[in-house]
């Protein structure tokens, strides 16, 4: 049987936008599919030795993208986006791959389409025009100016144009490359493809009917490699006698949040873990925490009590599946939306990374210990989780694609 090539296009704007698209290579049968990852290099040391060969592609920096979202403005720009595809196209060219699946690489579209490859496009259900969900104002500049009840007044009210905004450059590339522009919102740049995968789930983001090309799959569950710390032994085996909170901020979180969680749990009666996406942080912990670069996150949650997070998508679904609640102390557009839904389905707290101080994380880590209903729903949506299986969904589709592409 000759093996078909699948191209995995990662935006290393952030870990989580690059470890799904591993962990998706990584659950294909190499003697059916010849998997490459093409990404910025950035993250190669978090993700450790491949069982695939790698290209590098340049991708934007994590700060300018974290730039955007704090003042609001679109994360591309035409220039960008033209060389983005244009870089694609010719690894496309010289790939011939048969299928491309990409990860908030909205270039794809335009690169994808232009060569007659069929696209999957890896993406969040919080992201879709078809989500049913809250709209939280994030901590952009007039949020942090007026506060967040003023601010979320005005984002309420000029949402809808900043959505249009964002998609300006790169409906301006579409028609360079000769496609038709999209409808004036971002998000359908973010979902376009020719297979639109949520790495979700309907019971944590509700949606209206969705087209044939959307389908939920699951969170993709992703563990950094590395041994565990020498304390972790010893923080298991008293866990039974005292709570544990489990805080990882990861590498889209600042450093200031996660110091402010250290803070916020100096004097609480628990064990602290906490994983610092290898950045440094300017204090010494407090006596009661443990600290490393980077933790198994999965044993972490299954360990801790409450997982504390910066809101985002991967670190809450693993909380969830370990039936824990989440407290997300989040910052940008993302972490909002997907932590708006997770506290709307009873099963966490949101917390302002900027806007709120130590006393306010504190409350809701609190919360989350003693309330018996958040346990609950946290419980249920594990229940959901455990009959999802992400990486057979994907297999699946990834075979619908190829042989259409074939027929």
């Amino acid at each position: 049987m000759t093996r078909r090539r699948v191209l995995f296009v990662a935006e290393a704007v952030t870990l989580a936008h690059v470890v799904r698209p591993v962990a998706l290579a990584r659950s294909l049968d190499a003697s059916r599919w010849e998997a490459t990852l093409a990404t910025d290099p950035r993250y190669a040391r978090a993700v450790g030795a491949l069982p695939f060969p790698t290209e590098a592609v340049w991708t934007i920096s994590p700060e300018r993208f974290a730039r955007a979202l704090a003042h609001g403005t679109p994360i591309f720009d035409a220039p960008s986006l033209e060389r983005y595809v244009e870089e694609e196209l010719a690894l496309f060219d010289r790939m011939r791959p048969d299928v491309v699946v990409g990860d908030f690489r909205i270039s794809l579209a335009i690169s994808a389409r232009r060569a007659g490859i069929p696209y999957v496009n890896i993406t969040n259900a919080y992201w879709s025009p078809y989500a049913l969900i809250r709209h939280v104002v994030p901590e952009i500049t007039v949020a942090r100016v007026f506060g967040p009840r003023i601010g979320q007044g005005a984002f309420d009210l000029f949402r809808r144009a900043g959505y249009a905004a964002h998609v300006v450059p790169v409906n301006k590339v579409r028609r360079r490359f000769g496609m038709a522009p999209l409808a004036g919102d971002f998000r359908w740049a973010i979902m376009d493809a020719d297979e639109t995968l949520y790495a979700d789930i309907p019971e944590i983001v509700p949606t209206a009917p969705l087209p044939v090309t959307h389908r939920f799959v699951g969170p993709i569950p992703w563990v950094p490699p590395g041994a565990l710390p020498e304390w972790w032994h010893e923080v298991e085996a008293a866990a039974g006698r005292r709570p544990v909170v489990y805080a990882n901020l990861g590498s889209s979180g600042s450093v200031g949040a996660l110091e402010k969680v250290l803070a916020a749990t100096a004097d609480l009666d628990a064990t602290v873990v906490a994983a610092t996406a290898g950045r440094a942080i300017a204090c010494p912990p407090p006596p009661n925490a443990r600290v490393a670069d980077y933790l198994p996150g999965d044993l972490a949650a299954a360990l801790a009590d409450v997982v504390v997070c910066n809101g985002g998508s991967p670190s809450s679904y693993q909380s969830l599946a370990a039936g824990k609640p989440v407290v997300g102390v989040a910052a940008n557009t993302d972490q909002f939306l997907n932590m708006a839904a997770v506290e709307d389905a009873g099963c966490g707290r949101l917390v302002r990374a900027r806007g709120d101080g130590p006393g306010a994380i504190r409350a809701a880590i609190d919360e989350a210990l003693r309330d018996p209903r958040m346990r609950d729903a946290a419980r249920k949506a594990q229940a959901a989780l455990r009959v999802v299986d992400p990486f057979a969904c994907f297999r699946d589709v990834l075979d619908s694609v190829s042989s259409h592409a074939h027929a």
